[in-house]
């Protein structure tokens, strides 16, 4: 019986990255060995093991056959026979199929850390076409490793592209897709990971309402970007230093699709893109199940990012119509995660990356003035019932109004 250190503990201390997670490879042994050794038995379909001191996860070596349509459709056989090259070749990537010996040397079959040197993420063998979920694990891995140079190889992106031609993503359930995409979400360069899933074809499979951003042209002066798709991922990234919340990231990334609707005859301009972009919006986060957050937040986006854009311009009413629309009273939080998607998108554009943004902290004072004006405050007045709210919301259009008027002078 040997064990192997494998996978990702391999590949990240290699890199000079944190390792996390440290999962093993057992040859040589049967279930029922490990049992007797203390080792705890967790996996159903194949056995996986935790040791009994470090409880890091321990699995008996296997390989896997296709046996039918998804990523669902596998045989797992597992023996004291199967060797550890044999365990290395059913994985992804190169750079995910090396191994450790516990004297600290490398078992490394399949070239992973030649790739590693070279940056590029590349395929283990032709059964990589057996899981589609391994397109969106690539995506995903450049997204993270991006930030190192890392690429996809173009045999890998040419036999991704395969799969997506032949349906096998098709087999995919929404679930599984949205656990990808928020983790990929939540990576330093997340727009890589929509890029990779452009390049072969799966972006317009199950992302086709971000897809359709692409080739739309924009206002130059305002744009130097120009095109929709790029914008919508450059927004993506600009959140990244300005929230963690997977909530922002994606509203910031999906703000703009009412401008794949735009008539082509308007273009570059994009009146009213904002309502438009309300059902895709809603279609998009329905196909993906995303959470409940995510997806008001960015049909709250779509809504109000150009009021927001245009706030020292809005006039108390239209003020409160924007703290009304997204139910600043009860949700304040969210209204802050609206501001920082806001900042996103101007900053999503070539030549304003570092732009700053007023915006946000004139916001942030208009509400603390329109906060001051309580219920409390019109009811001295014999106010009652029903006639509260519109007094309550004339008593702080008052107030923003002599706000504002104080701003100019």
């Amino acid at each position: 019986m040997q064990s192997y250190l494998v996978g990702g503990a391999v590949r990240d201390a290699l890199l000079g990255i944190p390792v996390k997670d440290r999962d093993w490879v057992v040859t040589g042994a049967t279930p029922q060995q490990l049992v007797d050794l203390g080792y705890q038995q967790v996996g159903a379909d194949f056995p996986v093991f935790l040791h009994p001191q470090t409880h890091e996860e321990y699995a008996l070596a296997r390989t896997e056959r296709k046996s039918g349509k998804g990523y669902q459709g596998f045989e797992c056989r597992f023996s004291p026979d199967i060797t550890l090259e044999q365990d290395l070749l059913r994985r992804d990537l190169t750079i995910n199929a090396m191994a450790q010996r516990d004297d600290g040397s490398l078992v490394d079959p399949y070239g992973g850390q030649q790739d590693l040197y070279n940056r590029l993420l590349r395929h283990v063998s032709p059964a990589f076409m057996e899981d589609p979920l391994r397109v969106l694990r690539v995506a995903r891995f450049a997204a993270r490793l991006a930030p190192l140079g890392f690429t996809v190889a173009d045999e890998t992106q040419s036999l991704m592209r395969d799969m997506v031609n032949a349906g096998e993503l098709d087999h995919l359930v929404p679930e599984r897709v949205w656990q990808e995409t928020q983790r990929a979400l939540q990576e330093k360069q997340p727009a890589t990971y929509f890029q990779v899933l452009r390049d072969c074809g799966a972006l317009k499979l199950w992302f086709a309402e971000i897809d359709a951003l692409f080739g739309v042209p924009q206002p130059p002066q305002h744009h130097p970007e120009i095109d929709c798709g790029v914008h919508a991922l450059m927004s993506l990234n600009a959140s990244v230093p300005l929230s963690d919340q997977v909530a922002v990231r994606w509203a910031a990334l999906t703000h703009d699709l009412g401008k794949a609707l735009t008539p082509p005859e308007e273009w570059p301009r994009h009146i009213a893109h904002e309502a438009r972009g309300v059902k895709p919006a809603k279609q998009l986060a329905k196909r993906l199940k995303a959470p409940k957050d995510a997806a008001e937040l960015s049909v709250l986006a779509s809504q109000w990012h150009t009021h927001v854009h245009r706030a020292q311009e809005l006039r108390p009413e239209t003020l409160l119509k924007l703290f009304d629309g997204v139910d600043v009273w009860r949700r304040p939080e969210r209204f802050e995660q609206l501001l920082l998607v806001a900042k996103a998108d101007s900053r999503g554009r070539t030549g304003f990356e570092q732009c700053d943004y007023p915006q946000v902290e004139y916001l942030q004072q208009a509400l603390q003035q329109a906060l001051t004006i309580t219920a409390k405050d019109v009811m001295v007045n014999g106010i009652t019932g029903a006639e509260i709210r519109p007094a309550l919301a004339e008593a702080r259009k008052a107030r923003l109004g002599s706000w504002k008027a104080a701003q100019v002078c």
